[in-house]
């Protein structure tokens, strides 16, 4: 009796430790470390008009109300005093005063919970009189036995109606949490949450509710634990019950005026002990503290049992004692640590724990797989047919009649019927009703996807040729009919004209060239010309110049679009162009022709992840013949080729890839010496300045196409 008495005052204080989210074992701060901040000096309690009054001195008065909170499994009232130390010099105060058992003091850093140990639950005020907080316990009304929990976020201030519910929404957190979004009129309004069987109540203390929030919201298409959320205005106080389902935790948070509570889907595990949301490692039971010397194992079981509300059933063979001492260790650690010192193993089926040595237990599992085993062998079997939508039957049927495939059971045949594109299979019930759910997964609509291409080619390009010729003639002799009889050229390529033999008038500039650097033609066009002659007053001296000119300047764009429809993981070609013969050289030493395509191709694979993107493997070509390139086994072809994988947004733009080219040439003809002279340089060179600048880029659009997308 002695000892249990003590496992339950460890117990207490373990279930105070988890309240106030520390170590019983921490101590309060110095005399030294409490000077400059408040601090708790005396914690008493007595008996004022049949209630309890418990009043909390501090070093100076409060300066507003504290927040708390109660808990009606174990009965607890905890008090928050933000910057205050604990200044008693204890963390544990006895009282014994009516339903009040004790008081625990817990400090962390500057900041100090008062939790008051009940009988049972009572209803409690607080209030600040000087130095004072006055603390009124009362007994509690009648509530719902499912009721398990309440948090008080903030005492209520003010009269009634006095604060207002402006607004309710309701979001999806990033990690499928439901999250209940309410916007309050000012940040004192008293908030209640608590929970009532499967719903969470959350009332909001001598608050109005407008009208038009006065509704039920269905949230189910937001796929969370969460299934309504209704709002009504229940007397002074505004009531909000929230419909989980399933396994599920809540918090909740103030922020301003600004009101959260999310409710967050816990995934049941079997094996656990303890379900919960994982925020600790791996134990998430309450803390218990345990000390004794040469206990049987039974009676420690017994003690953990009684502490957790658990049914455990210890198999006959479990003997032994030890000696052990935990001090705020959770339960389920504390359990795995003592079957781990006697070779122990346990098995969990809803609240029922079993416990046996390891062999055991592995010996009773083998027993009942071979019992199921034998079953399926006598097990009588059943035919199905499963009608296969979208996939090929045969790729099915060549799947599970693989040798390594443990689809189907031993005794297990499978048909196809390629016409119908169906499969016929006899198996056992399991086996059919997993074969079922299988094909339901994979035989489901492929996802269509369009891909854009866009190939732009960009040209810029400019050209400047200035070219000069020079010519010098002198005239000999007599003229007949007004035309020179003998014509004497002192430049290059000059002319004699012979008397009484004369066709054509003499060209000064030709006859007689000196310099001969006229601007070269552009793309086929002749440079334009400015010629003069300078000649002496009798006639018989001539200087012809000629001044040549040409400018091109030109820019050009060509864009090419391809784009084409696949399914998912299907690769797609789409291509236009021609075919050029070209001369091959056989074997024999014989030429024979052959063709080489010169086209515009997309060919493209895509993949559409689970979070809706699309992985691309691309090859985009644009070849284009060159006839300027030309040979005598056939025409030259340029080619533009981009091969790549990529992972693009669902509609996104990506570039593949892109060349830029810049040619620049600057080419001067001129007579040594004399083309170097200043200005009149001029008359003696010719320059060539060309600049083109070419730029191929290639773009990219996936889009995944839904029914009504694809019927547009």
């Amino acid at each position: 009796m002695k000892t249990s008495q003590k496992i339950q005052a460890l117990a207490v204080v373990a279930i105070l430790s988890l309240f106030a989210g520390v170590s019983s074992a921490q101590q309060p701060a110095s005399a030294a470390t409490v000077s400059g901040k408040n601090s708790i000096e005396t914690v008493k309690a007595s008996q004022v008009s049949g209630n309890l009054v418990v009043r909390v001195t501090l070093k100076e008065p409060l300066g507003a109300q504290v927040g708390s909170f109660s808990v009606s499994n174990p009965s607890r009232v905890a008090i928050d005093f933000p910057g205050t130390l604990n200044g008693t010099g204890r963390t544990a105060i006895s009282l014994n005063e009516g339903d009040l058992r004790s008081a625990n003091l817990v400090q962390v850093a500057d900041r100090t919970r008062l939790v008051l140990n009940l009988a049972r639950t009572l209803s409690y005020s607080t209030s600040i009189e000087g130095r004072d907080l006055v603390i009124t316990l009362a007994a509690a009304t009648a509530k719902s036995p499912e009721a398990t929990t309440t948090a008080r976020f903030a005492e209520q201030q003010g009269g009634p109606d006095a604060h207002k519910v402006r607004d309710v929404n309701f979001r999806r957190g990033k990690d499928g949490e439901g999250r209940v979004v309410v916007d309050l009129s000012d940040a004192n309004t008293g908030i209640d949450i608590r929970q009532q069987g499967g719903n969470l109540v959350v009332e909001f203390l001598k608050t109005a509710l407008p009208d038009n929030l006065r509704r039920s919201l269905d949230v189910t298409d937001f796929a969370t634990p969460v299934n309504t959320v209704v709002t009504t205005q229940n007397g002074t106080a505004v009531r909000m019950v929230i419909s989980p389902k399933g396994l599920w935790e809540h918090n909740a948070y103030q922020t301003d005026s600004q009101f959260v509570i999310e409710v967050k889907a816990v995934k049941e595990d079997p094996n656990k002990l303890v379900q919960g949301s994982g925020r600790t490692p791996k134990y998430a039971g309450e803390k218990l503290s345990l000390n004794f010397q040469n206990i049987d194992v039974r009676s420690v079981l017994q003690v953990i049992a009684d502490f957790t509300n658990f049914n455990i059933i210890t198999s006959d063979s479990v003997s032994g004692a030890l000696t052990l001492r935990l001090k705020d260790v959770p339960w389920d650690q504390a359990l795995e640590i003592i079957l781990q010192a006697k070779g122990l193993d346990m098995r969990k089926n809803g609240n029922v724990i079993w416990i046996a040595p390891r062999d055991e237990l592995a010996a009773r599992e083998k027993l009942e797989l071979d019992s199921k085993a034998q079953i399926a062998d006598l097990e009588p079997l059943r035919t199905e047919n499963f009608q296969i939508n979208y996939h090929k039957a045969t790729a099915i049927f060549d799947f599970l009649t693989k040798k390594e495939n443990t689809m189907l059971s031993k005794r297990g045949v499978v048909i196809v019927d390629e016409r119908s594109n169906k499969l016929f299979v006899t198996d056992v019930a399991a086996r059919l009703e997993e074969l079922r759910r299988i094909i339901g997964e994979i035989d489901v609509p492929v996802k269509q996807v369009l891909i854009e291409a866009q190939i732009v080619e960009a040209s810029d390009s400019f050209a400047r040729n200035l070219g000069v010729r020079l010519s010098f003639l002198g005239l000999l002799g007599n003229t007949y009919n007004g035309l020179p009889k003998t014509t004497v050229g002192a430049g290059i390529g000059s002319t004699s004209y012979q008397a009484g033999i004369v066709e054509t008038k003499p060209n000064f500039l030709t006859d007689g060239q000196a310099v001969n650097l006229p601007a070269p033609a552009i793309a086929g066009k002749a440079a334009g010309q400015i010629s003069s002659i300078l000649y002496n007053a009798a006639g018989t001296r001539y200087l012809g110049l000629e001044i040549s000119a040409l400018e091109a300047d030109g820019r050009g764009k060509i864009v090419s679009r391809p784009r084409v429809m696949t399914s998912d993981q299907m690769e797609a070609l789409i291509e236009q162009g021609v075919e050029l013969p070209y001369q091959l050289a056989t074997s024999s030493g014989a030429t024979a022709v052959s063709f080489r395509k010169a086209n515009l191709s997309l060919k493209v694979k895509p993949q559409v992840t689970p979070d809706g993107r699309i992985a691309l493997t691309v090859d985009v070509n644009k070849d284009s013949p060159n006839t300027l390139l030309s040979t005598s086994s056939g025409i030259a072809i340029d080619t533009k080729h981009v091969s790549t994988q990529v992972l693009v947004e669902n509609g996104g733009t990506v570039v593949l890839g892109g060349i830029y080219q810049q040619d620049t040439k600057n080419i001067t003809n001129k007579i040594p010496l004399l083309g170097d002279l200043p200005i009149l340089g001029y008359l003696f060179r010719e320059n060539e300045r060309s600049d083109t600048k070419t730029e191929l880029l290639v773009f990219i659009t996936p889009r995944i196409l839904t029914e009504q997308t694809a019927l547009r």
